[in-house]
């Protein structure tokens, strides 16, 4: 067999890495994407080498990438501004994707893995809400070991007690799932124990002394504490670090798996029935993230999704069965963040209204920022001097807003070509599933893909998921399939070249 043969199988076997890891692991999906990208790159060195073709969103993808490039240059902070650049070349995944898949049975059985593999979020969470996870602690003593804690970091020192209704985690990483195994973790070892914990909207690691248990007959007596219970109020994170990233991903695989549902002619098959199970699993997931923007995204998906392909009956139907979801976000709401769905007293709203106003000053206040914006990940230099984050009195963070964020750090020029890109992508998934030629399967991927990028921009508006490395990498996965279908349904062949 040739060698080129063995290339191109390899870059397949890459591509369905990456279905399948995207939804869990950061690393692993990362690690195909550079695996599958030499294997591409080496297979040009072969005859006959592969042809490439053009694509609607080729200058848009290269406008922005080579604009992020240049405000790297002008940035206060080269270094660390170019150093991003590697984030900002996932586009790349776009091509690995269409350049490499030449048949619509590779795009479904990918599109598939992806979302069979992100129900195992879904048992994750599930599981974890039926088992709990940490220790729920209740009477903490004003004279326990817990009541010592103190959050310290590079700019802050000071006492934060564990209080009633803390979850404890982990101590120095590993898990405790008891109170015998906090005493055991707090009796000796090093004077300081790393401890993680959650707090509403609030995940921090403080630092407890060891060997100060107190005395008692008993574990609750010696933590200073009266009572304990598994948590089950934390937000849901899947695999991932933070439920924001997690809700992304979840708002970007529902709104496909949907979209592959609703464009079926026959739902009561077998395919449609593990559909519609994977949407309610993730839309379930999803809920337990409690991300509001997020889900209003996914709001803004399913009622696009549902104009396009469902008839006026369906829609009402559709209308009465999302009362319930809708009253039971606002329950959760309460029971898991205390606030409303809209909540002026809400504080990540009020911290939202302190960036983008300081971020817009800071934008509006030199030419050269509205030119190639101040670099990518500056901010973290330099927020002292431009006192952001009320003079770091806040976290410091990012801007909290796709177009915020990008038109500080890589200037309104790149905000724009930005905007042109999804313009462009949102048009071509239009036209995909307008034509009346293309099956079911692939207008339901365009449906779903459409639905799920004005979702992306709907969150986006207040969320910063442009510099979610994990949610990206999913949204340029989804886009390359699309491409594929693009390609293989145009009633006049693609453009192409070849080496």
């Amino acid at each position: 067999m040739q060698i080129s043969t063995w290339l191109e199988r390899a870059i397949i076997v890459c591509l369905f890495i990456i279905a399948v890891f995207a939804p869990h692991s950061i690393a692993v999906t990362q690690a195909a994407w550079l695996l599958g990208m030499t294997f591409w790159v080496a297979r040009f060195a072969f005859y006959p080498r592969p042809a490439l073709f053009r694509s609607p969103v080729d200058y848009a993808l290269l406008g922005f990438f080579v604009l992020s490039g240049i405000s790297g240059i002008f940035s206060y902070s080269p270094i660390m501004s170019i150093g991003k650049m590697r984030a900002a070349s996932l586009f790349t995944i776009v091509y690995l994707v269409s350049q490499n898949v030449r048949s619509l049975g590779i795009v479904r059985i990918l599109a598939i893995a992806l979302i069979a593999s992100c129900m195992a979020n879904v048992l994750l969470t599930a599981g974890q809400l039926a088992i709990g996870k940490g220790v729920k602690v209740q009477g903490v003593s004003p004279e326990g070991p817990l009541a010592k804690a103190v959050f310290h970091t590079r700019l802050v020192t000071q006492p934060t007690p564990i209080i009633n209704g803390d979850t404890i985690w982990e101590v120095d990483g590993a898990r405790v799932d008891s109170p015998e195994e906090l005493a055991a973790a707090l009796a000796s070892g090093s004077p300081v124990a790393k401890v993680r914990i959650y707090r509403v909207e609030w995940m921090p690691e403080l630092e407890v002394p060891r060997g100060q248990l107190l005395s008692g007959t008993n574990v609750l007596q010696q933590l200073g504490i009266s009572g304990w219970s598994r948590g089950r109020d934390w937000r849901a994170t899947g695999f991932y670090n933070h439920w924001v990233t997690y809700a992304e991903v979840l708002q970007l695989i529902a709104s496909l798996a949907l979209g592959i549902f609703l464009a079926l002619r026959r739902k009561s098959n077998t395919t449609g029935m593990l559909l519609i199970v994977a949407v309610v699993g993730l839309v379930f997931a999803l809920g337990m993230t409690v991300t509001r923007a997020s889900w209003i995204g996914f709001a803004v998906s399913a009622v696009t999704m549902l104009l396009l392909t469902s008839s006026r009956r369906a829609i009402l139907i559709a209308v009465a069965c999302a009362i319930p979801l809708v009253l039971a976000g606002v329950f959760l709401l309460q029971q898991k963040r205390s606030i409303g769905f809209i909540d002026k007293r809400d504080q990540s709203t009020r911290w939202r209204e302190m960036v983008w106003r300081e971020g817009f000053q800071l934008l509006v206040s030199n030419p050269r920022h509205l030119l190639v914006g101040v670099g990518i990940d500056s901010i973290k230099g330099h927020w002292r001097e431009w006192g952001l984050f009320d003079n770091g009195r806040q976290p410091i963070g990012h801007m909290h807003s796709n177009l915020l964020q990008i038109a500080l750090e890589r200037g309104v020029p790149a905000l724009i070509v930005w905007l042109i890109l999804l313009a462009l992508y949102v048009r071509m998934l239009w036209r995909i599933s307008r034509r009346e030629t293309i099956d079911d399967f692939a207008r339901g991927l365009a449906v779903g893909a459409l639905g799920g990028a004005l979702g992306f921009f709907t969150s986006g508006l207040v969320h910063y998921n442009w510099g979610d490395s994990e949610v990206v990498m999913i949204f340029y996965f989804i886009m390359g399939l699309c491409l594929v279908v693009d390609r293989t349904n145009q009633l006049k062949p693609y453009s192409s070249v070849r080496l």
